[in-house]
C-alpha cells in the first residue's frame, strides 16, 4: 500500500508540524508534499526525510515571505501528481486539503482548523496592523478563497479534527462530519521535577492570535517573573510593553524545553488555541495550565483540577486567573496521568484504525458496485 502525506508549508516548527513528524514516524516510506520548505528553520532530521515541494519553493526564498503568496497556495497544491498512491493523508489548516485524488485514492483529512483568516477573519485580523484600504484589497481574494475552500473539502473522503471546536467549524463551513483525534503528545519526554523555580513559561510563536500581550501586560503589573519562548513577528512589540520579570527566551532545543516547562510555577496559555500541544505537554510535567477557556483548552483542562480557565480575554480577567491559580493546590502525579489520555501511542493506534477502516470500507463499495453492475446484467 503507497501513502502519502501533505502538509501546508514547513518553513517553522508548531503543532501541526509535530502531527507531521508523528505520521512521518508511524509511515517512514510516504513522502511529504508540501507547498515549501525551509530546511533551516525545521529541525535538523528533516534533511533526511523525502519532501516534495511545489513550485512555490523557488519564490519563496525567505520565510516570512509565504504570506505574500496567499493566492497561489490552491495552485500549488492541485499541481501534485498523487496517482500513484491509495492513501493520501493530508494535514491541513489551510490548502493540503485541496490536492486533487484519483477515485481508487482514499484521502483522510487531518485538519487542525479550516483556514482561519478566510472564514474567521474578523476575529484573526482584530490585532494585526492591517489598514482599512488594504482590508478593503484583500477582501475578494478571501471571497475567492472561501470558495475555493468549499469545494476542496468536498475532495476529502474522512475529515479529522484535532479537537471538539474544530470539529464543529468543519461541519459549519464544510457540512460535513468528523471524527475527533487528539494531536499526539509524547508525554515520556516530559517528566515530574521536585524543583520549581519562580517563574511562569509560555511556549508559542508570536503572532497576534496568540495574545501573549495578554500575559506580557498581566505579569508586567503582578511582577511574576515570566519567560516566553519562541520567536515571531510580534517580538519587537511585546519586549516594548514588557516590564523587567517578563523574558523573552526565543527559540529552545527540545532536549532543555522539557526541563524549563517542569521548574516552571505554571504554564500559561492566552490566546484561543485550535488544540494547544503545548499546555498537555506542561501537565505531563505535573504543571497546572492557566488557559482562556476556549478552543481547544475546554477538551485538554478541567478548571480547577489541572489547571484555571478564565472566561473573557482580558488583562483583569487574566490576573484573577493567576492570582486564583496560586492559592489551588494541584496533585503534579494526577497532572501526569491526565496528559497520558493525549499521548502518541494513542494517535497511533487510532490513525491505523481509520486508515483500516477506509481502506475495508473502498473495498466494500467496490464490492458492493460490481453485485450492482453483475445483478443488473442478469
Amino acid at each position: 500500500m503507497k501513502i502519502a502525506i501533505v502538509h501546508d508549508y514547513l518553513m517553522q516548527m508548531g503543532g501541526a508540524e509535530k502531527v507531521v513528524e508523528h505520521l512521518h514516524d508511524i509511515f517512514p516510506e510516504a513522502p511529504i508534499y508540501t507547498s515549501a520548505y525551509d530546511a533551516r528553520s525545521m529541525p535538523d532530521y528533516f534533511r533526511t526525510w523525502d519532501i516534495r515541494t511545489s513550485f512555490l519553493q523557488k519564490i519563496l526564498m525567505k520565510k516570512h515571505t509565504h504570506r505574500a503568496a496567499l493566492f497561489l497556495y490552491p495552485m500549488a497544491f492541485e499541481s501534485f501528481d498523487l496517482s500513484l498512491y491509495d492513501v493520501v493523508i493530508s494535514s491541513s489548516s489551510a490548502f493540503a486539503k485541496g490536492v486533487v485524488t484519483q477515485p481508487s485514492t482514499r484521502h483522510i483529512c487531518y485538519t487542525h482548523t479550516p483556514m482561519r483568516f478566510a472564514w474567521m477573519t474578523r476575529a484573526y485580523m482584530q490585532n494585526e496592523r492591517i489598514n482599512r484600504p488594504l482590508k478593503a484589497l484583500v477582501a475578494p481574494g478571501l471571497h475567492y478563497l472561501r470558495m475555493w475552500d468549499a469545494t476542496a473539502s468536498q475532495r476529502v473522503d474522512r475529515f479529522v479534527a484535532n479537537s471538539s471546536v474544530v470539529a464543529r467549524r468543519i461541519n459549519k463551513f464544510y457540512h460535513r462530519d468528523c471524527d475527533i483525534l487528539f494531536p499526539p503528545v509524547d508525554t515520556k519526554r516530559f517528566a515530574i521535577s521536585k524543583h520549581i523555580d519562580n517563574y511562569y513559561i509560555i511556549v508559542s510563536r508570536l503572532a497576534p492570535y496568540k495574545r501573549i500581550d495578554l500575559a506580557v501586560d498581566a505579569f508586567t503589573r503582578l511582577g511574576i517573573p515570566l519567560k516566553v519562548v519562541g520567536t515571531g513577528r510580534q517580538m519587537r512589540d511585546l519586549k516594548r510593553t514588557a516590564g523587567d520579570n517578563v523574558e523573552f527566551v526565543g527559540h529552545v532545543d527540545d532536549l532543555i524545553l522539557p526541563e524549563m516547562i517542569a521548574h516552571a510555577r505554571g504554564y500559561v496559555m492566552p490566546g484561543e488555541e485550535d488544540f494547544g500541544i503545548a499546555p498537555v505537554e506542561a501537565n505531563a510535567c505535573g504543571r497546572p495550565v492557566i488557559a482562556y477557556a476556549a478552543g481547544g483548552a475546554l477538551d485538554t483542562q478541567k478548571d480547577g483540577e489541572t489547571g484555571v480557565l478564565f472566561k473573557e480575554q482580558t488583562v483583569n480577567c487574566l490576573i484573577n486567573a493567576l492570582l486564583r491559580a496560586e492559592n489551588l493546590k494541584f496533585d503534579p502525579q494526577h497532572l501526569r496521568e491526565h496528559a497520558r489520555q493525549f499521548d502518541s501511542e494513542v494517535f497511533s493506534k487510532e490513525i491505523k484504525r481509520i486508515l483500516s477502516e477506509e481502506i475495508i470500507g473502498e473495498k466494500a463499495v467496490i464490492r458492493s458496485s460490481v453485485q450492482i453492475k453483475d445483478t443488473f446484467i442478469i
